[in-house]
């Protein structure tokens, strides 16, 4: 009887200590310092722990999870154009190299698909989208399996849930490629192989709500959020287009595309990453030359967006990411030697700022995982 008493209290105490076990990790990539940063994130609290870097290259940018959680992925930008994975250690967030490959071109964005078969990769120079394929093991296999020209400076690349259609923010066309992906990895073009924005709105990063019915493209130059509803085709339809909030508030002019050599110092609209809380409640964008996030509410049944209001944060915010529980939002600065965590209303979905790390130079991605 007293064993059974003992186990009953073992169980139960293992029961309630196991939420505290819970770690979360945030990975933000220093382009200038060839690093990642590493950071553990108090889920209570908001507080973040700087606990290291890891060396990945010159000009490291966009990183991306695998879907099991276990890797990480990196592009290094700089010569020899590389892919890189590393291991994630689920109690101390340590990253362990697991491999790199020749990169086929030089890639802004990656991504993974859900079904964890393939990394994608956008090409803002080569006007090109790559896949390749991952073993069992989460390692990436060279060359590309897949390609797909799409025209001058592809900026993003994702796929939806099923893992039969890819969206590409297409920004010097001014479209959202949408593609459909093969078991094999090869891309073609779904429906007509597009669907357009405003004019000279720059389509950057896209996201995809949790239920797979519409998919919001932020505008890098107008600024403006444009919402498509999502067939059962995969193809996409044009709901609404949201303009730019904060760009009469801080006298933002027009944006231009920011080729090599550009030095324009008007004040112009430059929006750089979005995001959606995993409820799909709430959407936040970023606009850099005024360092600002904006946040909107989600209409439940018809994916519009109606503002809450915008927020001073890290200067010429680049990248932002939010936790698996919704609860907070990270954000990197490129001009910024900290990242700060931002604690989300439940009900209104604004935003509070609770906490700050040390950042390096340039900080651009910004990945999180919860174990």
């Amino acid at each position: 009887m007293k064993n059974t008493l003992r186990t009953a209290a073992l169980l139960a105490a293992m029961a309630v200590s196991a939420p505290l076990l819970a770690q979360t990790f945030v990975y933000v990539s220093e382009a200038d310092e060839g690093t990642i940063a590493r950071y553990s994130l108090n889920e209570q609290t908001g507080a973040l722990k700087l606990l290291g870097h890891t060396e990945a290259g010159a000009k490291v940018m966009p990183m991306a999870l695998s879907a099991d959680r276990k890797h990480l992925y990196a592009a290094i930008r700089s010569k020899p154009l590389q892919l890189m994975m590393w291991d994630i250690n689920r109690q101390t967030g340590d990253l362990v190299k697991g491999g790199a490959v020749p990169a086929a071109a030089s890639y802004p964005y990656i991504s993974t698909d859900k079904q964890g078969r393939f990394l994608l990769g956008a090409s803002y120079d080569g006007d090109v989208v790559h896949v390749y394929r991952l073993d069992s093991q989460g390692k990436i296999i060279a060359p590309p399996v897949g390609s797909y020209k799409t025209g001058h400076a592809a900026h993003s690349v994702i796929v939806d849930t099923t893992g039969k259609s890819v969206y590409v923010g297409n920004l010097g066309t001014d479209r959202v490629l949408q593609l459909k992906l093969s078991e094999e990895g090869e891309l073609g073009a779904l429906g007509q192989g597009y669907v357009k924005t405003a004019v000279d709105n720059g389509p950057r990063h896209s996201v995809l709500s949790p239920d797979n019915r519409y998919l919001y493209n932020i505008g890098e130059m107008g600024g403006i959020i444009t919402q498509f509803r999502r067939e059962t085709s995969g193809e996409l339809v044009k709901v609404s287009e949201t303009p730019n909030a904060v760009a009469a508030q801080y006298h933002l002019q027009h944006g231009k595309e920011r080729l090599p050599g550009y030095s324009d110092t008007t004040p112009r609209i430059w929006s750089a990453d979005l995001g959606l809380t995993p409820n799909g409640h709430f959407l936040y964008v970023t606009e850099r030359t005024s360092s600002t996030i904006s946040g909107y509410r989600v209409n439940p049944d018809d994916g519009k967006l109606q503002l809450i209001g915008s927020w001073q944060v890290e200067k010429q915010p680049r990248g932002i990411t939010i936790t698996t529980d919704g609860r907070w939002l990270i954000a990197s600065g490129e001009k910024s030697s900290v990242i700060g965590s931002y604690a989300i209303d439940a009900k209104s979905g604004k935003l509070k700022r609770i906490g700050e790390a040390p950042v390096g130079q340039d900080a651009n991605w910004v990945t999180v995982v919860n174990y």
